[in-house]
């Protein structure tokens, strides 16, 4: 329609999204579907943090809040940073937005300027180009490798970054692959980025918690200072709460930018929701029982997943040090054909096929921008998991 905005035809729509709402469809007309689409813990939200929601609004929390966020929850946010990643930010330096992935676009908003390059590592989650381009910039990309377990290597981040570079987007650990950098493997990529000093990081930490075995959590700031100045290190409540309805994100970083992203912020959504805000209090500065709890959950499903897809023809599958995710090669089962006669001619034509055949949804790997292989979100049942890599062993087996 001619009075859309051309910036609109640079964006396509979340492939996650669009997958999840096919299984949503199936599922209406009564069919069995075992959804591994959605990047959602199975876990409700803990006692502690629900009731500190419940008193916040019997207090009578649920007026306008200031645009940034309340000044208890951004203390609690600087307290975080401080206590479990030995950063030091003053309360003036956070900002809440409605979920991570709003955090984001505001520091792009902030930012962009037409021609400006902002670097996604591929496989990437599926909105940092889309929101890239829908702020002005231009996405590049610097690839990984399964050799590698999908880590961006040193070299190639160093290759990807040109004088129009103004941020790399770094995910630890990722979403789609699960893949975490160690303390070494970021000081290789950090100092790359020194020698870069136009060149800004945009953390995206959100799955910090969620790390498995003796593997130790570290971000960019953490393990190089000298990057403080041009760091935003993001973070939510969504995946190791439980808490993704809730719609809380928070960042921190030079005073400079926040002040940016507020005003940018502030005619855009203003403040987000002051209940939700009040529970996020209670899920940094309360106890963290729960998270052992969820992390063995994870770490058992994932051992599951794995041990069950690298026994199915055809596919290869990585161990992921995080997340929920696994992101296993299918690249063996392209020009392989279906019962039906069809041939399988790309990952998304077999995440497809999966969802017609065997009622099992999965997001192809190429809208992660690299394929072929396909993610599978394990934040679902023991029993769930078990019977959908059943299913997608009988997939694969019946490919001719």
């Amino acid at each position: 329609m001619a009075f859309l905005a051309d910036a609109l035809k640079r964006v396509k729509p979340s492939a996650t999204i669009t997958i999840t709402q096919k299984a949503r469809d199936l599922k209406a007309q009564g069919k069995d579907v075992i959804s591994l689409s959605v990047g959602e813990p199975d876990f409700d939200t803990p006692d502690n943090i629900k009731e500190a929601a419940i008193a916040a609004i019997k207090r009578g929390e649920t007026k306008y809040t200031p645009v940034s966020g309340i000044p208890q929850l951004r203390e609690a946010v600087a307290r975080k940073f401080k206590r479990e990643n030995g950063l030091d930010y003053k309360a003036s330096q956070t900002i809440v937005s409605t979920g991570g992935k709003h955090v984001i676009y505001n520091a792009l908003l902030a930012t962009l300027n037409p021609g400006d390059e902002v670097i996604c590592v591929s496989p990437y989650w599926v909105s940092y180009p889309e929101m890239v381009a829908l702020c002005g910039g231009t996405p590049t990309f610097a690839e990984t490798y399964l050799r590698n377990d999908f880590k961006l290597q040193p070299e190639d981040l160093e290759k990807a970054i040109t004088p129009k570079t103004k941020w790399v987007i770094l995910n630890s650990p990722s979403n789609p692959s699960g893949a975490a950098y160690s303390h070494a493997e970021m000081k290789k990529l950090t100092d790359v980025l020194m020698r870069h000093p136009h060149v800004w990081i945009l953390t995206d930490d959100m799955y910090e918690h969620l790390v498995y075995g003796d593997f130790q959590f570290v971000t960019p700031a953490q393990v190089e200072p000298a990057l403080y100045e041009r760091t935003l290190t993001m973070n939510g409540v969504s995946k190791s709460y439980a808490m993704t309805g809730w719609r809380i994100g928070y960042a921190a970083g030079p005073q400079q930018l926040i002040n940016a992203m507020d005003l940018v912020q502030g005619q855009q959504t203003s403040g987000t929701s002051a209940i939700s805000q009040w529970a996020a209090v209670e899920a940094l500065d309360g106890t963290q029982e729960h998270i052992p709890v969820f992390k063995k959950a994870f770490e058992r499903r994932r051992d599951l997943v794995v041990s069950m897809l690298n026994q199915t023809r055809g596919l290869k599958c990585p161990v992921p040090e995080g997340a929920f995710y696994v992101y296993p090669d299918c690249s063996a089962l392209i020009g392989k054909t279906l019962p039906n006669g069809k041939t399988i001619e790309t990952d998304e034509d077999l995440v497809m096929g999966l969802l017609e055949m065997e009622a099992v949804a999965a997001v192809h790997g190429s809208s992660f921008g690299l394929g072929p292989n396909f993610r599978i979100s394990y934040a679902t049942s023991d029993e769930k998991l078990e019977e959908a890599c059943r299913r997608i062993q009988r997939f694969c087996a019946e490919l001719r």
